[in-house]
C-alpha cells in the first residue's frame, strides 16, 4: 500500500511541475511543498486496523481508550477503528475490511475463542500480522496470528481462591459452610473460561458448595437480574464470585434490595462479594468499603504493550507468542495480606 503511494505522491508532483510549467492553474512551490510533505508524513506512518468486541464493561472502555491514546498520528500511526457491537460476525466483517484496505497490521479483541481461523487465514494470506489481545483465539495453526497479550485469567482466580480460602479458615468458617454462586462473564470467552475453571478447580479442592454458575454478560444489568433470580432459589449463599466489577455492582444491588447484607463477615450472616477488574470507580469504593471483599487485578492498558509488539515486529524480531500482564489482587480486610498460588507469593494491596 505505501509504494502505491509514494507512486502516487511522485506522479502528482510531477503534474503540478508540468501545469506550473506551461503556465496553466498553477500551485506555488510553498503549497507543493505541503502537499510533498503531508503525502510523505501519510507514507511513513504504520496503518492498523483494531477490531474491539464492544464495550459491555468499563474495563473494555478502559481498554478502548488505551488503544486509541496509542495509535496517534503523533506516535507514528494511522489507526482504523471498529466496535464489534458485541457481536463475532462484525467483528469478521471488520477484519475483511482492514485486509481490503490493506493495513500493516491487524490487532483483534475477539468476543470468544472459537470461529476465527478462516478470516485470520485470509490474513495471512494477504500477510498482514495479526496480534491478539485480551481474549485468546481457538487455532489449530497457531501461525494464523504474530501473537497475543493479556492476562492470565485462571491465575486471576486462583488469587482470588486463595484468598477466600485464607480469610475463611483465618476465620473459623468451615469450607462445607461456604455456599458459593457464580456469576460468570459472557460464556465462551477466555476471561470466562478461566475465571469459572479457576473457582470450579477451588471448589473441589478446598471442599466448598459450588451452588450453582449463570451467565451475567459482564454487564450490571444482567448481573443485577440474575442475582434476584438466585436469591429466589436460595437462601443460605453467603458468597457470590462475580466475573467482573460490573457484575459485581448489580450483584450488590441485588443483594441490598433483598434486604442482606453486604461484607466479609460470613458468620454473623453477611453475603461476601469477590469481584475481578479493579477498574471501575465505584466497584474500587465498595472495595474500600468492605463491600467487594477482594479484587484480582485484571489490567486494560494493552496498548502501549501492543506498540512495543509492533516495534519489534517492525526491526524484524519475533516476539514471544504469548505476552502476559503482571497483576495485583486488592482488599480493604486486614486479616490477609498475602496469599501463595503455583509457588508464587502475592502482596494483597489496598484498594
Amino acid at each position: 500500500m505505501k509504494k502505491y503511494l509514494s507512486i502516487f505522491a511522485v506522479v502528482f508532483l510531477l503534474t503540478i511541475s508540468i501545469m506550473y510549467g506551461c503556465g496553466g492553474n498553477t500551485v506555488s512551490s510553498d503549497e507543493a511543498a505541503d502537499l510533498s510533505s503531508s503525502t510523505s508524513k501519510a507514507d511513513t506512518l504504520i496503518t492498523v486496523g483494531f477490531s474491539q468486541l464492544g464495550a459491555e464493561s468499563d474495563w473494555r472502555s478502559a481498554n478502548t481508550n488505551s488503544m486509541l491514546g496509542t495509535f496517534t498520528e503523533e506516535n507514528g500511526y494511522s489507526l482504523v477503528y471498529k466496535n464489534g457491537q458485541q457481536k463475532q460476525a462484525n467483528q469478521i466483517t471488520a477484519i475483511r475490511t482492514f485486509i481490503q484496505q490493506d493495513v500493516d497490521y491487524i490487532v483483534l479483541a475477539p468476543a470468544n475463542e472459537d470461529g476465527w481461523e478462516s478470516v485470520l487465514s485470509e490474513a495471512r494470506e494477504a500477510h498482514i500480522p495479526v496480534i491478539i489481545v485480551d481474549r485468546r483465539v481457538n487455532a489449530s495453526d497457531k501461525n494464523l496470528y504474530s501473537c497475543w497479550v493479556g492476562s492470565d485469567f485462571e491465575l486471576e482466580a486462583k488469587k482470588i481462591t486463595a484468598w477466600i480460602n485464607a480469610y475463611t479458615t483465618k476465620c473459623g468458617v468451615a469450607p462445607e459452610d461456604l455456599h458459593i454462586v457464580n456469576i460468570q462473564g459472557t460464556i465462551g470467552n477466555t476471561a470466562q473460561i478461566g475465571r469459572t475453571r479457576g473457582l470450579a478447580n477451588a471448589a473441589r479442592d478446598y471442599g466448598w458448595d459450588l451452588m450453582e454458575e449463570v451467565s451475567g454478560d459482564f454487564t450490571e444489568a444482567k448481573a443485577q437480574e440474575v442475582m434476584e433470580a438466585l436469591l429466589k432459589r436460595f437462601d443460605n449463599i453467603n458468597v457470590v464470585y462475580c466475573e467482573n466489577d460490573n457484575e459485581a455492582i448489580g450483584a450488590i444491588t441485588a443483594l441490598e434490595n433483598a434486604g442482606k447484607r453486604v461484607g466479609s463477615n460470613i458468620k454473623s450472616g453477611e453475603v461476601m462479594v469477590v469481584s475481578f477488574d479493579g477498574v471501575n470507580e465505584q466497584a474500587l469504593s465498595y472495595a474500600r468499603e468492605g463491600k467487594i471483599s477482594c479484587i484480582a487485578e485484571c489490567n486494560p492498558m494493552h496498548g502501549p504493550r501492543v506498540d512495543a509488539l509492533i516495534k519489534a515486529l517492525e526491526r524484524g524480531e519475533q516476539p514471544d507468542k504469548f505476552n502476559y500482564v503482571d497483576e495485583k489482587i486488592y482488599s480493604s480486610i486486614p486479616d490477609v495480606t498475602a496469599v501463595t498460588v503455583d509457588d508464587k507469593t502475592y502482596t494483597v494491596e489496598k484498594p
